[in-house]
């Protein structure tokens, strides 16, 4: 399906729904990056979710429809890893359903929609109720709607035991005229269409490459001291969750291999929503290699403030100028938030090529130190390279961002996104 858009379509009421928009996931993030392109088209944008944090009179906050809502969280509890549902089960997740459809037609009706953009909620399964409610509020309805899938239930060991595969059938994601369906990365789009005969069109995630990255000032100046690190310190960035398959423990056994006490590890962020095992192990596995590694969750957030202690709190973006090195051993990504950020700041990047990367990054010709689920001595000998050389490093970063500005920037976005809406209300073709 071309992309090519003669004209744009007229400004819409576009309404964004999902479990929550708050923080700094990864589904929250790339809706944010969507409506802030959608907002310089002359769009108005607005949200729904369980968990809110929106601009004020443009949020509608339905709290069932957060993942974690108790009743929510102890229905999907009796979901999966199980073949077979009571009529108990079954009555709560239509009861719930009903409740949500309520909630999401009070929104449409509130902000008097034009457009519908589920992010993520007709794909991945965390919260069934609500993807069913978004399903027949569609088919009720007939808005025309640009379903943004990041994650398909399919791509997730948990999600494979079910009792509810009728409903996942049915809604994740639904066959429903008058709906785009747009993944990520080319794996997702030939999955989809191979399992569910949907096309669907591919909108990597972005980064507003046409501005240039922030750098230090007078606020974030002192983030190196104010972690205990020394302007002669080797600063190796972390930026994810501590959760599994982030395969953080290859960056410490990188930093123990490197055996240099510059060498200083710093995780950003707190453990995901997938319990604390992997940030135990991942303790366990930093007092056996015996290097120092900073966990600063507590001091990174979404805004620039203060802790109760009166101790400053920095956003990742005041971070990542002082990183010298960025680690991105995943061992799965949907696409790769934090290596279009490193890219972003002009820092060398430690990439676990998965499998997304393999397809649809590496081609493109990106300068990365590539490692193979495990470091080997080639990529210990290109990483001390790269921290002790900082021709190679801005050689690197030169090309880097030239790459991200072609492939990954709002351009691309803006250009893709006009055309989806183009599709649905026919102009521009």
């Amino acid at each position: 399906m071309s992309d090519t858009v003669f004209t744009r379509c007229p400004p819409k009421r576009i309404g964004f729904i999902s479990t929550r928009f708050h923080g700094t996931d990864g589904v929250t993030l790339e809706a944010r990056k969507w409506a802030d392109i959608l907002k310089k088209m002359g769009h108005d944008c607005f949200w729904m979710a369980g968990l809110l944090d929106a601009p004020a009179g443009s949020g509608y906050t339905a709290p069932l429809a957060f993942f974690n809502h108790p009743r929510v969280a102890a229905l999907q509890g009796r979901l999966f890893s199980v073949t077979k549902r009571n009529r108990e089960i079954t009555r709560e997740i239509q009861t719930l359903k009903d409740l949500l459809k309520d909630e999401i037609y009070r929104f449409i009706e509130q902000f008097k929609l034009e457009v519908l953009i589920p992010q993520n909620i007709m794909a991945i399964p965390m919260h069934v109720a609500l993807g069913l409610a978004m399903t027949e509020v569609i088919a009720e309805t007939g808005l025309p709607t640009i379903a943004h899938h990041h994650d398909f239930a399919w791509e997730r060991e948990r999600f494979t035991l079910t009792a509810v595969n009728d409903y996942l059938r049915a809604a994740f994601p639904a066959s429903l005229p008058g709906v785009e369906h747009v993944v990520i990365n080319s794996m997702a789009q030939k999955e989809l269409a191979r399992r569910c005969s949907l096309p669907s069109a591919i909108i990597p995630n972005v980064l507003d490459y046409e501005t240039p990255a922030p750098g230090l000032d007078d606020y974030n100046r002192d983030v190196r001291q104010e972690i205990g690190l020394a302007d002669s310190d080797w600063f190796i960035l972390q930026p994810t969750r501590v959760v599994a398959r982030k395969g953080i423990e290859h960056a410490i056994e990188l930093v123990r291999q490197l055996k240099d006490p510059r060498a200083k590890l710093v995780i950003s962020h707190p453990a995901g929503d997938e319990g604390n095992a992997y940030m135990q192990l991942m303790r366990d596995r930093i007092e056996e290699a015996k290097i120092d590694v900073r966990f600063i969750a507590d001091r990174v957030g979404e805004t620039r403030g203060r802790t109760p202690e009166g101790r400053k709190i920095y956003t990742l973006f005041d971070v990542y100028p002082h990183a010298d090195l960025v680690t991105y051993p995943s061992h799965y990504e949907g696409f790769g938030n934090a290596f279009l950020e490193a890219i972003y700041f002009g820092k060398p990047v430690v990439v676990n090529t998965y499998a997304v990367y393999a397809r649809d990054i590496g081609p493109l010709g990106f300068q990365i130190i590539a490692m193979s689920q495990f470091i080997t001595r080639e990529v210990v000998a290109e990483t001390r390279e790269l921290l002790t050389n900082t021709a190679l490093r801005a050689n690197w970063a030169l090309k880097n961002y030239q790459l991200a500005l072609k492939y990954f920037s709002y351009a691309v976005a803006r250009r893709k996104l006009t055309a989806r809406l183009a599709n649905l209300f026919g102009e521009g073709f």
